[in-house]
This record gives C-alpha cells, structure tokens and sequence, in this order.
C-alpha cells in the first residue's frame, strides 16, 4: 500500500447485545481508552462533557515503535446508534485543522440474530503527519512503512473490538 491509495483499516465483530447498549460504549471516548494497546487516556476539551458534533477531546497514545505522542480530535459525525466518527487533527491550540485521521464506529442489526454487528476502523486523512513524514524521510521504504503502521493499528482495533464486546455481553475487564 502507498500513500497514493489512501491507507485504510477496518474490522467488525458480532455482539451478543441491543444495538443500543453497544451504541452507549462505541460512543464513550473512555472505552477506547480501556482497550486499546495504544491509546492510553483521553480528556474532554475546551468544556465539553460528551460526544456531539463539533466537540472536541484529547488522546495520549503509546507504542513501543513510536514512543509517546498526544492528539486532538474533534467529533464529525453522530447517527444515534448507528455512526459515531472523529477526525484527528494537529495537537495545537486550535481544533479546526484538516484531519490527519478519521476513526469510525459503526453499528448495524446482526442478520437473523439478536445482536449487533460492530464495525471500527480509521482511514488516513489529507492533512500531512507523522506517516508522511517517515515515508518523505525513507521513500523506497513506503510500502513496509504503511503496512506496518497499518497492521500495528488492525491490532488495535481487533483489541478495542474485542473488548467493547466482552463489555457489551457482560465479561468486561477492569482498566489495564
């Protein structure tokens, strides 16, 4: 993959739980922050207290390959119970930037069953970042360098999925 095809991820699981009480942890910063290998804490901002358009909230991330870094994102999109989408924008005073990132939750009926099925997954955005900036640094590395991140953060999400599930059926585990 290179930067020319818009790197993307996204994965899904199936939830043995009302697409309402899965909508209620999709949509709670914290949960991601539960279970994520790689986002550590996040933080309201500027007064916000919860998910709605236009507010935005705070991201301390870490990983062993790209040490520690801090985010800001702002809320996009909500479609109660079924969309909730952020972008992640430049870590500065303001939040009105063009996304690095945009992360989504989506959420839809399992077919024939009771039950929600959970997609989550993030897409590269055309604002420059860190990504661009280690390929510009090692262009005939591109493609490894997009494939790694992009597997480092399918972990991730298939960690997240897993654990907004064992919430949802009742099996949640308690902080990290």
């Amino acid at each position: 993959m290179r930067l020319a095809d818009g790197p993307q991820v996204e994965c899904e699981i199936g939830i043995s739980a009302a697409q309402e009480h899965v909508w209620g942890l999709a949509s709670d910063i914290a949960t991601s922050a539960r279970h994520s290998p790689e986002l550590q804490e996040v933080e309201w901002l500027d007064g916000a207290s919860g998910p709605a358009v236009g507010a935005c909230f705070a991201g301390r991330n870490r990983n062993a390959g790209l040490g520690e870094w801090r985010t800001r994102s702002r809320i996009t999109r909500i479609e109660e119970h079924r969309t909730f989408q952020w972008e992640v924008v430049h870590d500065d005073d303001r939040c009105d930037h063009g996304p690095l990132a945009v992360w989504t939750f989506t959420l839809q009926p399992l077919p024939d069953e009771n039950g929600t099925c959970l997609r989550h997954g993030m897409r590269l955005g055309d604002t420059p970042g860190p990504l661009q900036q280690a390929v510009a640094r090692y262009p005939d590395r591109e493609e490894q360098i997009i494939d790694g991140r992009l597997a480092m953060l399918r972990d991730g999400i298939e960690a997240t999925l897993a654990g907004v599930k064992a919430d949802a059926e009742g099996q949640g585990r308690r902080g990290r």
